[in-house]
């Protein structure tokens, strides 16, 4: 055996060998219990191979900005109260900005201290004239909006990943796409519409006391409260009732206190409630608003909607409270799922919804094997007639690209796409395009009088930079398709960077072994090329 010959057998060897381990849990459908050990990772099949759902959802960063000033509102109620600080109003203003409504430029001055050393970051606006009254201002700046934003996204995308784990999708992709997009693919669902309710809902709970002393019919309501209904379904009829409550604005407990939610069922009337638990801080607000409310109504507010408002009839201690209304066990399922897995940072819009269904998965599987099958075929044919038995070494090189590449897919746990498939295909051609530069070199040399073993060595050493060229430039071109692509289009990216790396080794090191086997001893005066 030539010198060098014995480490390059031993890797492709090995090579072989770590794509049939990985390949295993793709291939067999019940691993032995021994297997746990061994790699477990498997290629998935993408949505338009085994059907699903394709959404692509927008965040309404803006309203998460919005939401962080509403925060420093009710945060600087609570400081210029405790402070003995009187003022009129605290509310935002616009989408940028808190507004703080004083009676007097005596209380002004501290507040303009107090508000400079508690949010430094916060541009303060000159005192002015509001309505007679002393008024500054907090505008958030550009920078931190932005920051605020970028987060909600990060938040948002994380949330929606806990609810659609808790929700039991096998296998989801869920991944950021641009500024403020989020791309979901759910393969193999079977109700994509409950599922697509879940995702959606902004899940905002908050705890408020009903203002008993406001008729919903009065012409004015105060600036501190709203109006919200309470809906309630006929279980007979079908028929839905409102009921309208004065509440008070600001909320008491928020559901960032939630530490779990469970549904459970009413054994007096058979009917499935969430029942609800608080951290710490949670609990001793709950215990406290209790306690001091005996006898009120307290209304349970979610996404701006009462699902009950209970009168509390005495402290509540402990910790736990539950959420009635009209449930059905699915409905008080999915509301526990949404308040575990926290309210989203923003609201989100769904853009592009697109189902797959199954029959055209499979239907994709067959025709995309079958035209795999096919090239296959044409090119082992071809190459075995034109080069004849370099061809048929050609062929092995071919065979050991396949299987080294849905090796690796396996092992990095990839989606297999219809378009990776299509990759797949076209790396077939790839493979042997690349020893047909070489063994057209190969023909040169032999026609220029060379021996087989001299024209070998030249062929590759004259094929190898426009080889190296031709991939450098197809890795560049899938590389930018995984950047700037969505789902199917980066399975074809993936499908195509792996081929082309792995093709380069096939092809240089794979092929040249098996020519170098039969010619090292320089005994072979023709090569069937």
């Amino acid at each position: 055996m030539p010198k060098g010959i014995g480490w390059r057998i031993g890797l492709i060897g090995i090579f072989v060998l770590l794509s049939f381990l990985y390949l295993t849990p793709t291939l067999v459908s019940k691993l032995p219990s021994w297997w746990s050990v061994l790699p477990k990772d498997k290629i998935h099949l993408g949505l338009d191979l085994q059907g699903g759902t394709h959404l692509v959802l927008e965040v309404d960063t803006q309203k998460a900005v919005e939401g962080t000033l509403d925060i420093v509102a009710t945060d600087l109620e609570d400081t210029l109260t405790g402070k003995n600080l009187h003022f009129k109003r605290i509310s935002r203003t616009g989408s940028d900005a808190v507004t703080v409504v004083l009676y007097e430029k005596g209380t002004a001055d501290a507040v303009q201290k107090l508000l400079k050393d508690k949010y430094p970051t916060y541009e303060q606006s000159p005192l002015h004239d509001e309505g007679g009254f002393v008024a500054l201002s907090l505008r958030v700046n550009e920078k931190d909006a932005q920051d605020r934003k970028d987060k909600a996204v990060q938040q948002a995308l994380e949330t929606i990943r806990n609810r659609i784990d808790q929700f039991g999708v096998s296998e989801p992709i869920i991944q950021r796409e641009g500024i403020n997009h989020i791309v979901v693919q759910l393969p193999g669902i079977k109700d994509p519409q409950r599922a697509i309710e879940l995702i959606g809902r902004t899940a905002r709970l908050e705890f408020k006391m009903v203002r008993e002393d406001i008729p919903p019919s009065a012409a004015t309501i105060p600036d501190d409260a709203e109006i919200m209904k309470e809906k309630s379904v006929d279980a007979a009829t079908g028929a839905v009732s409102e009921v309208p409550y004065v509440l008070q604005k600001k909320s008491l407990i928020t559901g960032d206190l939630l530490t779990d939610a469970q549904v459970r069922i009413d054994s007096q009337f058979n009917q499935p409630y969430v029942a609800i638990d608080f951290n710490s801080l949670g609990a001793k607000l709950f215990d406290q608003v209790t306690a001091a409310n005996v006898g009120k109504r307290f209304a349970i507010v979610l996404d701006n909607n009462i699902y009950s408002a209970p009168v509390i009839r005495e402290r509540i201690s402990g910790g736990s409270a539950q959420i009635s209304g009209n449930f059905t066990e699915k409905t008080a399922s999915d509301l526990a799922i949404v308040l575990r897995a926290g309210a989203l940072p923003a609201p989100v819009k769904i853009i592009q919804n697109v189902t797959v269904g199954p029959s055209l998965g499979q239907d994709s599987i067959n025709k995309g094997l079958m035209a795999g099958l096919i090239g296959v075929v044409l090119v082992v044919v071809f190459m075995a007639i034109y080069y004849k038995l370099s061809g048929m070494v050609a062929n092995i090189g071919m065979v050991l690209n396949v299987i080294y590449l849905m090796g690796a897919l396996a092992a990095m746990g990839a989606t297999l796409t219809l378009p990776g498939i299509a990759a797949i295909v076209l790396l077939i051609g790839m493979s042997v395009d690349s020893n047909v530069l070489i063994f057209e070199r190969i023909r040169e040399e032999l026609a220029l009088g060379k021996s087989p073993k001299a024209a070998l060595d030249a062929g590759y050493d004259k094929a190898f930079l426009t080889i190296m060229d031709s991939h450098i430039t197809t890795l560049i071109t899938a590389a930018v398709l995984f950047q700037f692509g969505t789902g199917p289009v980066k399975g074809f990216a993936v499908s195509l960077s792996l081929g082309v790396i792995i093709n380069l080794f096939t092809s240089l090191i794979g092929t040249k072994v098996t020519f170098d086997l039969f010619l090292h001893k320089g005994t072979v005066k023709n090569m069937s090329i």
